[in-house]
């Protein structure tokens, strides 16, 4: 077996960014063992001695995001002098953008994470997304930006949350053939309102597995296939009668699903653009 690799992420911020970099890249390679260390807010000359002392104990690529020059500067000598591979995954990007805007990016570190007025709102659709999950808080659907309806266990709330954490404030609610949706869905104007489907075979196997990790008998009308079957085509009939835009969601990550509904939202902003007098 080959020996496993060493990733040191080393950072002057919280590391967040290199952490998504890292397993983004990572995710292309197969049967590769990984072992990560994480150096967060290395900001003194001291601190990256420290770090890269054990770094050298332990060798292998050193991924990092440091804005300070000097820091960059004593960490790109030390570890060529030390035979050390490591690698600024921030700098093409930066420098591309510093060429296109005509200006010098700013070296602050930790800049992303400021408390401007986007992450309050991202708090805000947070809360609102929480406090209208699975039917709830049907007097304000109207402040919603999304909302996502079908029948249980079509991800619609795992969405919802991944959504929220972009800035969208997003309901959910279940569509039950033995208890209609209230009839304030229908006519809603603001939100954008997307149908979840999903494949009946595949559905059944996540809601028996439910079943079974709630310690539940698996043999209900819950997992009949008649019975699923005919969920699933009541929901389509709503879909097809409001003309929601329906996702299928039996192949796709929650990400997947979150970013086919994001661009139907960007296509109904640029219709209303072009719309407009």
């Amino acid at each position: 077996m080959p020996e496993p690799l060493h990733l040191h992420l080393l950072s002057d911020s919280t590391g967040e960014t290199l952490e998504v970099i890292a397993k983004a890249c990572l995710a292309q390679f197969d049967h590769v063992e990984v072992l990560r260390h994480f150096w967060p807010m290395v900001r003194s000359e001291g601190h990256l001695d420290r770090v890269l002392d054990d770094i050298e104990r332990r060798p292998g690529l050193v991924l990092y995001t440091l804005v300070n020059s000097n820091i960059r500067r004593e960490l790109e000598q030390k570890t060529r002098r030390r035979g050390i591979h490591a690698v600024s995954v921030l700098d093409p990007v930066t420098h591309a953008l510093s060429a296109v805007l005509g200006q010098e990016a700013k070296g602050r570190p930790g800049r992303q994470h400021a408390l401007d007025a986007a992450y309050f709102a991202r708090v805000d659709a947070i809360q609102f997304t929480i406090a209208h999950d699975d039917g709830v808080g049907v007097e304000n659907w109207e402040e919603a930006d999304i909302i996502l309806a079908g029948v249980s266990r079509t991800s619609k709330t795992p969405t919802s949350i991944y959504l929220a954490n972009r800035g969208y404030k997003v309901a959910n609610i279940p569509l039950v053939p033995e208890s209609p949706p209230p009839p304030q869905l229908f006519s809603l104007r603001h939100p954008l309102i997307v149908g979840l489907t999903t494949n009946p075979e595949r559905l059944i196997q996540i809601r028996r597995n439910r079943l079974l990790a709630l310690n539940q008998a698996p043999e209900t009308d819950y997992v009949d296939l008649e019975a699923v079957n005919a969920e699933l085509g009541f929901a389509r009939r709503i879909f097809a009668d409001q003309g929601w835009p329906v996702i299928d969601v039996t192949r796709r990550s929650i990400e997947e699903t979150a970013f086919a509904i994001v661009r139907l939202c960007n296509e109904r902003i640029d219709a209303a653009r072009e719309q407009a007098p």
